[in-house]
Parts: C-alpha cells; structure tokens; sequence
C-alpha cells in the first residue's frame, strides 16, 4: 500500500479525524443559501474529466466577517485542470469551483468593519483569519484556521489554509466560478480596488500575479541569472516577467506546445529586448538537460569560460501529474504514486552546483524516483514555494505594479474574454491546449461585468 493509501486508511480509522466528517461546501446547503431562493449560474464538478454550467442557490453570509460578492469577473487557472483530471483528492460531486474572483459586494455580515455594500474588492484565493500566527506574519496559505481536512492533516503532517473553489482538502469553500460568491473572513481576504484600475488588470491579484510573484521572490534571481522554466502558462510566463525585471539574462522556456512557447518568446522579446530567450520543446527535445546544457556551454554569449554549463534557477509552473515515461504513467495508475518525479529530476540535473529550484506548479502527495543523491552531493537548493500567501502580496502588487500601469495583465496575458455560460468549454479547451483557441488565461464575464477594458480582448464564444 502506499504513503497517500495509508495517510487515508489512518485517517478513515481513527473516529475523531474521520473524513467522514469534513465539513460541507456550505455556499451550497440550505443552511448556507440565500432565504430568497434567489439562483445563480455557476461552475460545478460532476466526475473526473466532467464539469458543467448550472444553477446553484446564491449564497449568504453565514458567519460575522463573512462578505458576498456579486461576482465581476472570474477566470479559469492552469491548476483548474488538476480539478478537471480529479488529481485533487476530496471533490465531490456539486462542487463549486474557482479560485480566482473579485466583484462588487451585496452583502457584509455584521463583524466586517471596513467594507461596505458597493464596495468593488479582489478576493485571494487564500482562505485566512488574518489573526493567527501564520497570519499575522503574513504567511496566510498556512493559516491554521480555516482547513479541518484531516486527510490534508495526515499526508502533509499540517495543513494548509482553506482555498475558494479547491476541494474539501482544502475546506470545502464554494468557489467564484459563479455569479455570486461567499467569501470568508473578507476583510483579510480582499483588498479594494482603486478607481480607474480595470477588472481585467486588478482580477489576477486573486492568484496569478501573487503565485508567480512569491515562487520569484522566494527562489531568488540575482543579476545575470540564467533561468529555466517548465511551463509557460500564465506562471511561467509571468515567471518570466518577473525574472527579466530582477536582472535575469537568459531563459529558457521548457514546454511541448509550440504556441505557448512562441508566445512566450514573443512577450518577453518585446519588454526585455536584451533578455536572451531560448526554447525547448521536450516533444522534439528529448533529452532536455542535454539541450539545456548546450544552450548555456561555457564561454557561450559572454560567459566565463570557467563556469559549468546549467542553470542558476529553475522554477516548476506545470504539476506532477504529467508523466512522460511509462514507468511514471503505470506507477500513477496503480496508486504507487501522485506524482511523477520526471520535472524535478531535470531541474535537479540541469542546475549547476548549489542552484535554486522552485516548486509552484501543484504536486498534489507522493512522487518516486526523485534524484535525491544529486540534490545533495552537489547542495542543490530545492524550495517548495508552497500555495502563495496573498495576503503578503496583493495590496503591494496593486500598489507597485497594477494601480501604476507598470504591469497590464489586460495586454500581456489576457487572450480571451468569454461569458460564463461557456465556462465549461474554456475548461476543456485549456486542458487540450488546443491549437484553435489559444487559451493563455480568459476573463470570465457575469451578467454583473461592465464591457471590455481597452486594450482586453472582446467578447467570444468558443
């Protein structure tokens, strides 16, 4: 039996842990529903590889500090698609999904002091008190507060802060896929948005911009860097961003579809003209850390002759749940593992001595085969970024990069603005990488959304 197996069959066994007593999405019980009977159109998950557009009842403020949002614009996450796949474990049927919302408030409960009905505010997708330890140092995806998973509790040792829209490991909270949304604890959880910044810049404050932000921050680039990175969706490319800002002077760009490289080479090309971009597609480049050791060999573009051909840094932005061998695949099919060690292994491989590795792309439990031996003879740091703490990062982000125009997600990473009802489509569009849309990150419009943000992408169908 394996480790997640045996995390579960002690969790089940013990009756004061049982995760038969997990607690229930309450934005869709009765208890937790509007006395209006008012419905709403919202993103639910029916099955692995099944979600679905339907009618939910609106939610209520259910405690004090709770606020409900009218839901302006929502999005579909690249880390949606491990809910899509069912790699996250404690989904049930119904759910709500979403992580990543803000909107206009409609309701506040009566402990919510600084918020007001009308008020336009980003939700994080962090669920934090904003009064423990953990949160009083700003570190709010560890909140001890608001996640009673017990099986999060008996896999990870501790568990991590409720998350909007993520599973019951991760507390069960009803997601902003929707047209209405309860966030708790909403005065530590949203951040008001200034006049004049635009739903399509101020939305990705909820996770895109603070995830790839923190796994920067907390890697470490230093000047002249050479970095790689797995995974040029939306964190990757905004890992990309970041890194050419802090005095990165080569990327490489690691994935195996050539649309997103080539418009990762594209947008990088364009604001950091003197950044040098290299791509590897691992469909056609086999042995990737070959061909990373070739594109920065000694004395290459100015390089000391001297210094060993690698990485400085290497950020994860994709998952452990794409095995590429039949090895990793079998063993996933099995329930030997959660995730494959095959992306850890050629960051390890591909850094030189005591580079830095950063882990942001999900990794859901177990992962076998990982090259510890060469982690630790040549001192290769290795950093699980953990979920971002928003609570750390988006007031500053909005101050420094978003209410100042120096960052314009509108322009660099919005491709597609689509209505809800057709939620589901972008789901499975994303999930394929399909070629005919091009899905880089779509802002989702409810019926409550003003038009398109200059410079944002219309309204589309797919």
């Amino acid at each position: 039996m394996n480790a997640a197996a045996n995390a579960i069959e002690r969790t089940m066994d013990d009756p004061k842990t049982s995760i038969h007593n997990e607690i229930v999405n309450p934005s869709i019980q009765t208890e937790g529903a509007d006395p209006s009977g008012e419905e709403m159109i919202s993103l639910v998950w029916n099955g692995k590889m099944k979600v679905a557009v339907e009618n939910a009842r609106k939610p209520k403020v259910v405690d004090d500090k709770d606020i409900v949002l009218k839901v302006t614009g929502t999005t579909v996450c690249g880390s949606d698609m491990h809910l899509l796949a069912g790699a996250i474990i404690e989904l049930q049927k119904g759910d709500i999904l979403g992580h990543e919302c803000m909107g206009v408030i409609d309701q506040v409960g009566p402990g919510v002091k600084n918020f007001k009905v009308g008020d336009r505010v980003v939700a994080g997708f962090n669920v934090g008190c904003g009064e423990c330890y953990m949160c009083e140092k700003k570190l709010s995806s560890q909140c001890i507060n608001t996640n009673n998973s017990s099986l999060q509790n008996a896999m990870y040792g501790n568990r991590t802060c409720g998350m909007l829209g993520y599973s019951h490991f991760t507390g069960g909270f009803a997601g902003g896929q929707a047209e209405y949304v309860r966030i708790p604890y909403g005065e530590a959880n949203c951040i008001k948005v200034p006049e004049g910044v635009y739903d399509e810049d101020a939305l990705y404050l909820s996770d895109s911009l603070v995830t790839s932000f923190h796994q920067v921050e907390d890697t470490g680039i230093e000047e002249g860097d050479i970095v790689g990175i797995w995974g040029v969706g939306v964190i990757g490319l905004l890992a990309g961003v970041w890194s050419a800002m802090r005095g990165a002077k080569h990327i490489i760009a690691i994935d195996n579809v050539d649309w997103r490289l080539e418009n990762f080479r594209e947008k990088l090309s364009k604001d950091y003209p003197n950044v040098k971009i290299d791509l590897v597609n691992f469909n056609k480049d086999k042995k990737v850390v070959a061909r990373i050791q070739e594109l920065t060999a000694p004395g290459k573009d100015g390089r000391p002759a001297t210094r060993p051909p690698g990485l400085d840094v290497a950020f994860e932005c994709a998952a452990g749940e794409y095995a590429k061998s039949w090895l990793h695949k079998l063993e996933m099919l099995a329930g030997l593992e959660t995730d494959t060690s095959e992306l850890l292994n050629e960051m390890i491989e591909s850094c030189i001595g005591f580079g830095r590795i950063g882990i942001t792309g999900v990794y859901a439990g177990y992962a076998n085969h990982v090259n510890v031996g060469s982690l630790m003879e040549r001192g290769i740091r290795l950093i699980g970024n953990g979920q971002a703490p928003t609570h750390k990062y988006m007031q500053r982000l909005m101050d420094d990069y978003i209410s100042n125009g120096k960052v314009k997600p509108r322009e660099l990473f919005v491709t597609h603005r689509i209505a809800l009802d057709q939620i589901d489509k972008v789901y499975y569009s994303m999930r394929e990488h399909n070629e005919k849309d091009k899905i880089i990150k779509a802002f989702i419009a409810t019926k409550f959304s003003g038009p398109p943000a200059p410079g944002a992408p219309g309204l589309t169908t797919l």
